[in-house]
């Protein structure tokens, strides 16, 4: 997309006439010219606004109202902004007790050329996750930051190790050749929080890429840059909660801002009450409005002015770095109706972008109530793009830790919830996966069996959906959830100097591993080409002996796949399959990368896949 110049995007121009009131935030910083939301509210935070008159004499710049809170350091105004306005910075005028006493400048810029109509991600995608301060360090010199109160320690599992954008931007090219077309990436906003800051879910400021992974500016050169290799940009939100030390939540406008008990109560965690006909109002309440940890304050999304400024804040980053998609951190966990009505609003300004939310449930009844067009009882339309696949996750887990044959149990557990896919109007906008960063790493889950991982890797890059990686997976990185998530969250190795083993080259990768990335780059190479695997159709076959027999078919093509479970040969009837496969004889592995011919019956390795293509 064609990009205007910024100059003034983060410095307002402010000009004082007294000592008082203050003025030390304006959010957002600026706004532009042609979007379709009727009204912009600007946060303006300071000292001693209560009682301010705020004026603007611009036409076309007209502000509509002012509001106050309980606490004086606030003010919130909202102003339409006239399509026909000219690009520019347009003089806001700060009185009190009727002397001028601030004259500021707000920046109205331009939209950049096509941003309304950005693509975003599909089941045509392939997404890879990566945690920035684990991946690769660009910038040692913005390891340690003035004003930021965690230092960089690779010594310890929980700290922060250094990884930056800067260490991503260097390795675009490494993703491209993975066969990946997205990335996710975890929170990069300011968490300046004493310890764990590294995950990035306890935001310390909303308009701010944390200074220890960047700037502003260098995140939307990330965004740039990955577009020109062929990779779009996933942006992790969250608004169910802030850290605690965000100056909102030291300073708070009212005390409806966040959800307060008597005593610290921590959420439920148990997202079922929030369609449960039978639940209690003592559970629901616990589940949405409890704290997720002792540093994370709960926002109450159903104060008004918070429900803009949050919604504001997620259009503001679409249109200022160019990304192409969000993934909504603990969606369950916030208002049910604003959640919707964030996505009503994020549709108004860009139709095309897409949207996946962490639903974290296992069972598919309640995992469907959050899903696309969903038809809900309660009337409850949540207007999603993809969701999480948690069911279908946790079948996939269980089904190598269970090695007993039976209705429900090994393989058949995959067959039967995929069966219960007509929970779904469509169910190709799952978002499917291995593992990803609050998960046992695969390559554990699997116990190091390179036959079942690469099971695992064959059904996550067939099966309806959107397939996710997560940063890694093709290092065989371990670890368990018990252990801790510091260590599951592993450095990717070469991303720092120092690194004696350097995972980016075939060189630096022991047998295994080389193993692991040729499949994992042959299989989502191989995807990215097959419209039959994004849009086609499924028919699936009830698993005989510990084997799975699925095919993804479309008009034009058809491909079988076979999930062998066992530790021996299974040997297949191909007559049990002649409703899809007629009277072929012959076609190409894409695991193996080999043609194979057959006659009656197929030979499927033990602890292996098969992708046929005919």
């Amino acid at each position: 997309m064609k990009r205007w110049p910024i100059v003034t995007l983060f410095a307002l121009l402010i000009i004082q006439l007294n000592a008082n009131p203050e003025i030390d935030r304006v959010e957002p910083p600026n706004w532009w010219v042609g979007m379709h939301q009727a009204e912009l509210q600007i946060l303006f935070y300071g000292k001693d606004l209560k009682g301010c008159e705020l004026v603007s004499t611009t036409q076309g710049f007209k502000l509509l109202r002012t509001v106050f809170v309980d606490n004086p350091n606030y003010l919130f105004a909202y102003f339409t902004i006239d399509p026909s306005l000219a690009p520019g910075e347009y003089p806001l005028v700060l009185r009190k007790n009727g002397k001028v006493v601030r004259t500021m400048y707000y920046p109205v810029l331009r939209r950049n050329s096509g941003s309304a109509q950005r693509e975003g991600f599909s089941a045509a995608d392939n997404v890879y996750l990566l945690m920035p301060d684990r991946f690769a360090n660009g910038d040692p010199t913005n390891d340690n930051m003035p004003g930021m109160l965690e230092k960089a320690d690779r010594s310890n599992p929980d700290g922060r190790h250094g990884g930056d954008l800067q260490g991503i931007i260097d390795h675009l090219s490494y993703f491209k050749k993975l066969g990946m077309t997205a990335l996710w990436l975890n929170p990069v906003l300011e968490n300046n929080q004493p310890r764990y800051s590294y995950h990035g879910y306890a935001i310390t400021d909303l308009y701010r890429i944390d200074a220890r992974l960047g700037t502003n500016e260098l995140f939307r050169t990330l965004v740039d840059s990955a577009s020109a290799h062929g990779l779009k940009i996933i942006m992790d939100m969250v608004f169910n909660h802030l850290g605690d030390n965000h100056w909102m939540i030291r300073d708070l406008p009212s005390a409806q801002w966040i959800h307060t008990w008597p005593e610290f109560t921590r959420s439920n965690f148990r997202a079922p009450t929030i369609p449960d006909p039978y639940r209690s109002d003592a559970d629901l309440k616990k589940m949405v409005n409890g704290w997720f940890d002792t540093h994370m304050p709960d926002l109450n999304q159903q104060e008004p002015l918070l429900a803009d400024y949050l919604i504001q804040n997620s259009i503001w980053w679409v249109e200022y770095s160019g990304i192409s998609g969000i993934r909504m951190d603990t969606h369950q966990y916030a208002d049910k109706d604003f959640m919707a009505e964030w996505l009503r609003r994020i549709r108004l300004e860009y139709p095309r972008l897409s949207v996946v939310s962490e639903c974290w449930v296992e069972q598919k009844a309640f995992h469907a109530y959050w899903f696309k067009d969903a038809f809900n009882r309660d009337g409850y339309h949540p207007n999603m793009d993809f969701i999480t696949d948690f069911p279908l996750y946790i079948q996939l887990r269980e089904s190598f830790n269970d090695e007993r044959q039976g209705w429900e149990q090994g393989v058949e557990r995959l067959y039967y919830c995929l069966a219960q896919d007509l929970v779904y109007e469509d169910p190709k906008y799952n978002m499917v996966f291995l593992d990803n960063h609050d998960l046992s790493r695969f390559w554990s889950v699997v116990r190091e069996d390179f036959g079942n991982f690469s099971i695992g890797l064959a059904f996550l890059y067939t099966v309806r959906g959107m397939p996710q990686l997560t940063y890694g997976t093709e290092m065989l990185m371990k670890g368990y959830e018990w252990e801790g998530h510091g260590p599951m969250r592993a450095n990717m190795p070469g991303g720092w100097k120092e690194d004696v083993a350097n995972a980016f080259v075939s060189a630096g990768r022991n047998k295994k591993q080389q193993m692991a990335w040729e499949l994992i780059s042959r299989l989502a190479n191989w995807r990215k080409g097959k419209p039959v695997i994004h849009s086609g159709k499924t028919r699936h076959f009830i698993p005989e002996n510990n084997a799975y027999v699925y095919f993804r078919y479309n008009e034009a093509d058809t491909v079988m796949v076979v999930l062998n479970y066992n530790k021996e040969d299974v040997t297949l009837d191909i007559s049990r399959f002649s409703e899809m496969m007629g009277e072929r004889k012959h076609g190409f592995d894409v695991v193996a990368n080999r043609q194979i011919t057959w006659n009656d019956r197929l030979t499927v390795a033990a602890k292996s896949a098969m992708i046929l293509e005919f």
